[in-house]
């Protein structure tokens, strides 16, 4: 009986976990790489640990937060915090209109997004944090060298409307992270980061980069199209914009609570 008991007991725990896993965050391990742009040199960057958004944050959770924070409805919110296409999709501030509850929010301003995950205990991902994931396929940690993962990634760039689609239906990466590639592009906490004026990453704590574009560094790997295609859409971007096919995850530094 004991027996029997304990081993009840320990799939339990397993389950509770996979379920607290793939509703939540996972964690991706400390590791290195080189970024398409903002190196001075092709020396690897270091990734710290962190933890990552199991999915994108969805139309409903977007809607809960809005209920609770209602300067950032689409009626309320301030003009330096979003432009006009602000939740365009949406009929009205509490109401996403035909758009599935479970498909990616989208048509979100960076002030936003970065306020949402706040109010989760949480933040943006890095552009680096990202890039590190991203380049993750189902086996490997770096599957950049793959063409057929290249070729996925390029595929989709050419898809319309991807972000009608409902989270989870893309594949689950190395780290139990899914729709990194084949839904929506994502915002992160330095998008612009690269465009400044000097080519030193320690720029990145300047506020200009939110703002407006500058001068890129030379790119690390001009082979790499699908990348290049992902740092120019962020250069483009400033914090206050929002598009239909741009939305969001959050990040933690620490293990978040369940």
């Amino acid at each position: 009986m004991k027996i029997h008991f304990f081993i009840i007991t320990f799939f339990l725990m397993l389950s509770g976990f996979s379920r607290a896993q793939e509703n939540g965050m996972v964690p991706v391990k400390e590791g290195t790489f080189v970024p398409l742009y903002g190196a001075s040199s092709k020396k690897p960057v270091l990734v710290k640990s962190f933890y990552m958004d199991v999915y994108p944050v969805t139309n409903a959770e977007f809607l809960n937060f809005i209920k609770k924070n209602q300067q950032y409805s689409k009626s309320k919110i301030k003009g330096i915090f979003a432009d006009k296409s602000y939740l365009s999709y949406w009929k009205s501030d509490f109401d996403f209109g035909n758009a599935d509850s479970k498909s990616p929010v989208t048509s979100v301003s960076w002030f936003a997004a970065k306020k949402y995950c706040e109010c989760q205990g949480k933040r943006l991902p890095t552009m680096d944090e990202w890039e590190y994931a991203a380049m993750a396929d189902e086996k490997k940690v770096d599957a950049r060298t793959k063409k057929e993962f290249n070729e996925y990634i390029l595929s989709w760039y050419e898809k319309s409307k991807t972000y009608e689609n409902k989270i989870g239906q893309t594949f689950k990466n190395y780290w139990g992270i899914y729709d990194m590639h084949g839904l929506v592009w994502e915002w992160t906490s330095d998008f612009n980061s690269i465009f400044l004026s000097g080519e030193s990453r320690k720029d990145k704590s300047s506020d200009k980069n939110l703002f407006c574009g500058s001068a890129s560094v030379n790119a690390t790997d001009l082979m790499d199209y699908a990348a290049f295609m992902r740092y120019a859409f962020r250069g483009s971007l400033k914090a206050q914009y929002s598009t239909r096919n741009l939305g969001f995850r959050c990040a933690s530094s620490t293990k978040p609570k369940l």
